[in-house]
C-alpha cells in the first residue's frame, strides 16, 4: 500500500496494470473472416437483422462503441464480438453515454449498447445533453422478444408499457425505431443513421432480442438519400449575403459549436482571410478556429467575458453568427446586446439575415458558397489589447495556489496533443480564458451543463484517438458523481491528466444561495490509485505542489494522473463572479 502523501509528493498504488490486451474484448479469431462473410451475405441479402446494423454502423466509420450488456441485449453484444467494431465496457450506462458524446465529437459519430429500461432509462441524462449540444450518438438498445410478449407478461426491467422507453426517447433524439417488422427492419436502420448524420443529434434503435437474428425475406440493398439546398433560395440568400458583406466597415464573425460539428472551421477561415474579418467564437464552440489564428480575438460571452471582446463584438455593423446557438451561458445569462437586425444567422435550422428568413438552404451549402465570393480589401483593425496573450506567469514556490494562477500556469503548458475537456462550474467558465492550439481541442457540456461530463469524456477522446491527451479540469463535486471511469482508462492504458479543483462543494451555488446544501464529502482524491490499483496521485497546496505534481503527470504516460489541488471554497474565476453575481440578481429576490 501506498504511504499517506504530503504536499507536493506522490501517492501511486504500486500494482501496476499491464493488460497488453489494453482492454479490448475477448474477439474470436475468426473477426476478419465474420466482416467478409457479412459483406457477402449483404450482396446475397442474407444479412440479419443484428449483422446488418453492424455493417451498417462500420459503413459509417464506427470502430468503437461503448456500453454494459444486460440480458435483453446479449444476443447483439455477441455479434459485436465477432466484428471489428470494439465494445468498451463502462462502469455506470450514462457514463458510457458522456463518453459516446465525446467520441462523437471527435470521430463524427458515436455509439452506446445498453439493455433494456435499467440500461436505457440510465443513459438518458447523457443523451439529452448530446441533443442539445447537436452530438450524434446512436442509442442501442435490447429489448423483450416479441413472442414472449403475447400475454402482456410483467417482466424484469418493464416500466409501465413495452413501449415506455422508446417513447421516452423519442423526446431527445430527433429518428427513433424499433425493429420489431423483418421487412421495415434495415430501411429503418439506414433512416436513423442518416438522420444522425444528417442533424447531428442523437437517434435511437430498440432491437427486440428475438429479432437480432431474423434474416428478412425480402431483398434490401442500402441508398443514401440526397438532400440539397433549394437553388433559387440559396441563390437570393448568397446574393443578400455578398451585399452585406460588401456594406459593411465593421464586420465580425461569431462561430459557433455547429462549425465544429459539420467540420467547416477550414471553411469559416478562408471566409474571414479572404474579406479580413476578425473571429471570435462562443463558450459552446471554443476551439472551433485556432485561437492563435491572428484574426481571432477571443471568446464571446457577453458580460462574462472580456469587456473589450464584448464591446469590439457589440459595435460592429455586422455580425455574421455561423452555427452558434445563443444560449444563456453563451450570451452571458443574456447581458450580449446583439441587434438581430445586423446579424446574419446561420444554422443548420434556419437561416437569417435580419429580418428576412431563408427556407431550405444547407448549412454546409450556404458557407460554401460563401468562400467564393470575391475578397475585400477593407480591413477591420484588431486593437493590440484584444489579442489573447500569455499572461506572464513566474513560479512563487510557497504562494498558496488560486484558481487564477493555475490556470495561467496551464496556459503555458497546452500542446498540439492537449485535449481540454472541462466539466460545469469554474472549471468551465475559467477555462474560457485558456488559448486553444487547434480547432476541436475543447470539449465541454457548455449548454446542458449537465456534472459529471468530464471523466468519461476523456475516456471517450481517448478511445477516438489514442493520440490525443485529455488534461481534464473538474469541480470536486463533478468528480464524486463519475470518478469510477478513471478505472476503465487504466483497463485500455489511457494516461488523461485530471486536475480537481477541491474547493469542498459546490461553488456555483454557494454565489447565488449559500447553505449546507452546497457542501459535500471531502475525499482524499489523490489516493484513489490505491483504491484503483493504478495511476498517479497528488496533493496540491501551494505553487510549488502544483509545478512539480504537473511535471510529474506530463512526464507519466502510462496511466492516469489525479491532482488533488486544495482551493478556498471561495475562491473562484473573474468569470465566474460576474456571472454568479448576473444569476444571483436574476434569481434570488
Amino acid at each position: 500500500m501506498a504511504s499517506n502523501s504530503t504536499s507536493g509528493k506522490s501517492t501511486r498504488s504500486k500494482k501496476t496494470v499491464k493488460n497488453k490486451a489494453t482492454g479490448v474484448s475477448r474477439r474470436s479469431q475468426h473477426t476478419q473472416s465474420s466482416s467478409t462473410d457479412r459483406k457477402q451475405k449483404l450482396q446475397e441479402n442474407k444479412l440479419s437483422v443484428g449483422e446488418y446494423l453492424i455493417q451498417r454502423l462500420q459503413d459509417y466509420g464506427l470502430k468503437d462503441l461503448f456500453g454494459i450488456p444486460g440480458d435483453f441485449i446479449l444476443g447483439f453484444y455477441g455479434m459485436l464480438e465477432e466484428s471489428p467494431i470494439r465494445v468498451v465496457g463502462t462502469t455506470r450506462e450514462d457514463n458510457a453515454g458522456y463518453a459516446a458524446d465525446a467520441y462523437a465529437r471527435i470521430n463524427g459519430l458515436g455509439a452506446i449498447c445498453v439493455t433494456y429500461c435499467v440500461g436505457g432509462l440510465s443513459v438518458t441524462n447523457s443523451i439529452a445533453g448530446a441533443y442539445a449540444e447537436k452530438s450524434p450518438v446512436i442509442v442501442i438498445t435490447g429489448a423483450p422478444g416479441l413472442k414472449e410478449r403475447a400475454s402482456d407478461p410483467l417482466l424484469h426491467h418493464r416500466v409501465r408499457d413495452f413501449s415506455t422507453q422508446r417513447e421516452v426517447f423519442e423526446k431527445i433524439t430527433v429518428a427513433s425505431t424499433s425493429l420489431e417488422d423483418p421487412l421495415t427492419a434495415f430501411r429503418e436502420i439506414d433512416r436513423c443513421l442518416e438522420a444522425a448524420v444528417r442533424y447531428k443529434r442523437p437517434v435511437y434503435i430498440e432491437i427486440p432480442r428475438d429479432q437480432v437474428d431474423v434474416v428478412p425475406d425480402i431483398p434490401y440493398q442500402p441508398h443514401k438519400s440526397q438532400v440539397k439546398s433549394e437553388p433559387n433560395a440559396l441563390s437570393e440568400a448568397l446574393k443578400e449575403a455578398e451585399e452585406l458583406i460588401k456594406k459593411a466597415s465593421k464586420p465580425m464573425i461569431i462561430a459557433g459549436v455547429e462549425v465544429h460539428r459539420f467540420g467547416l472551421h477550414e471553411q469559416v477561415v478562408k471566409l474571414a482571410e479572404a474579406h479580413n474579418i476578425p473571429i471570435c467564437t462562443t463558450l459552446l464552440g471554443k476551439s472551433a478556429i485556432s485561437e492563435k489564428h491572428p484574426l481571432h480575438i477571443g471568446v464571446y460571452e457577453g458580460a462574462m467575458g472580456r469587456a473589450g471582446v464584448q464591446e469590439f463584438v457589440e459595435e460592429s455593423d455586422l455580425v455574421i453568427m455561423i452555427g452558434t446557438f445563443m444560449t444563456d451561458i453563451n450570451l452571458g445569462i443574456y447581458t450580449a446586446h446583439l441587434d438581430p437586425g445586423r446579424c446574419l444567422y446561420v444554422t443548420s435550422e434556419k437561416l437569417r439575415m435580419g429580418y428576412h428568413h431563408f427556407h431550405d438552404v444547407l448549412l454546409t451549402d450556404f458557407i460554401n458558397g460563401l468562400t467564393k465570393l470575391k475578397g475585400s480589401k477593407k480591413k477591420r483593425t484588431i486593437p493590440a489589447e484584444l489579442k489573447p496573450k500569455l499572461k506572464p506567469y513566474k513560479l512563487d514556490a510557497d504562494r498558496k495556489i488560486t484558481v487564477s494562477r493555475l490556470f495561467t500556469r496551464l496556459n503555458q503548458q497546452l500542446a498540439d496533443d492537449t485535449v481540454v475537456v472541462a466539466d460545469v462550474g469554474d472549471s468551465l467558465f475559467a477555462s474560457a480564458d485558456l488559448t486553444i492550439y487547434q480547432h476541436t481541442e475543447f470539449l465541454s457540456p457548455a449548454y446542458y451543463t449537465s456534472m459529471g461530463f468530464a471523466i468519461p469524456a476523456a475516456l471517450g477522446v481517448q478511445v477516438a484517438n489514442r493520440e490525443l491527451r485529455p488534461l481534464v479540469l473538474v469541480g470536486d463535486g463533478a468528480f464524486q458523481m463519475t470518478c469510477n471511469e478513471l478505472a476503465t482508462t487504466l483497463r485500455y492504458e489511457f494516461n488523461p491528466i485530471v486536475i480537481v479543483l477541491n474547493n469542498k462543494g459546490y461553488t456555483t451555488e454557494r454565489f447565488i444561495q449559500e447553505g449546507p446544501f452546497n457542501d459535500i464529502p471531502n475525499w482524499n482524491y489523490h489516493r484513489i490509485p490505491d483504491l484503483f490499483g493504478g495511476g498517479w496521485g497528488f496533493e496540491i497546496h501551494t505553487e510549488g505542489d502544483f509545478e512539480k505534481a504537473l511535471n510529474a503527470s506530463l512526464g507519466n504516460e502510462d496511466a492516469f494522473s489525479l491532482l488533488n489541488v486544495h482551493l478556498d471554497p471561495l475562491d473562484t474565476s473573474q468569470a465566474l463572479n460576474r456571472l454568479a453575481k448576473r444569476i444571483g440578481k436574476g434569481i434570488v429576490s
